[in-house]
């Protein structure tokens, strides 16, 4: 069975969990798990892109995983940053926009050197639009847009009256993209852990019993299939 090229979802977000537990299964490190994700997550962007995807966003790193032992934050943020370094470059081949969701500030000035050359490098491409949250928590986004917010009532540049769902959606890291058609969560998890909590209150979930490295573009094709299957209602019935 193949997927309904007029029916796919324009906005696709994956939760890539299960990379140490691949790496324990495998006697490997950790790092070389999230060596293997980062292999597959490029993959997995290119053939959304291929297939007609309009943007996909990935949870990269949360704010929650600070919490990890030194040694392998340090190991995830170096391999992030020399992924990033690396990945502009075929990103821009292949017309691929890459944008950040999350607090980047927080940040090595190196990561942040190296996320601002990504973006300015990708910033004219016309494909895929690709997300990567990275010191991403969903929490922390929507109190970041009440402040903001909180801020224009009191300088009287906006009236309580006028704060609707779109004043809010403006104000998050996805202003002007459209919220997650469908989420995807491998590795069997059955949470969200504090991923986009605001836009994805109408989305299709799909969670899938796979570690994130074994995940391909057929189980990406097979998840658009299980999307197109479901009538979204939005509430309505």
């Amino acid at each position: 069975m193949e997927f309904k090229k007029e029916e796919m979802p324009k906005h696709i977000a994956i939760i890539m969990d299960g990379n140490r537990r691949w790496a324990k299964e495998h006697k490997l490190p950790a790092k070389q798990g999230h060596r293997e994700g980062a292999k597959t997550l490029e993959k997995i962007v290119r053939h959304a892109n291929k297939i007609g995807i309009d943007y996909i966003t990935v949870y990269a790193f949360s704010t929650e995983n600070w919490k990890r032992t030194e040694e392998e934050v340090s190991a995830l943020m170096l391999l992030m940053q020399n992924y990033l370094d690396d990945y502009s470059k075929r990103a821009d081949s292949e017309n691929i926009k890459v944008q950040f969701l999350g607090n980047i500030e927080q940040l090595s000035e190196k990561m942040k050197k190296s996320i601002n050359k990504c973006i300015e490098r990708t910033k004219n491409n016309t494909g895929i639009v690709f997300n990567i949250a990275l010191n991403y928590g969903g929490r922390l986004e929507i109190i970041k847009a009440v402040k903001e917010i909180a801020e224009e009532v009191k300088q009287r540049e906006l009236s309580i009256e006028d704060i609707n769902e779109d004043v809010i959606s403006s104000r998050l890291y996805t202003a002007g993209q459209p919220d997650p058609d469908l989420v995807i969560r491998t590795s069997g998890e059955l949470r969200l852990s504090n991923f986009l909590p605001w836009q994805v209150v109408y989305s299709e979930f799909l969670f899938i019993d796979k570690k994130w490295p074994d995940f391909d573009e057929k189980d990406l094709e097979n998840s658009i299939i299980e999307y197109q299957k479901r009538k979204r209602n939005f509430g309505a019935n």
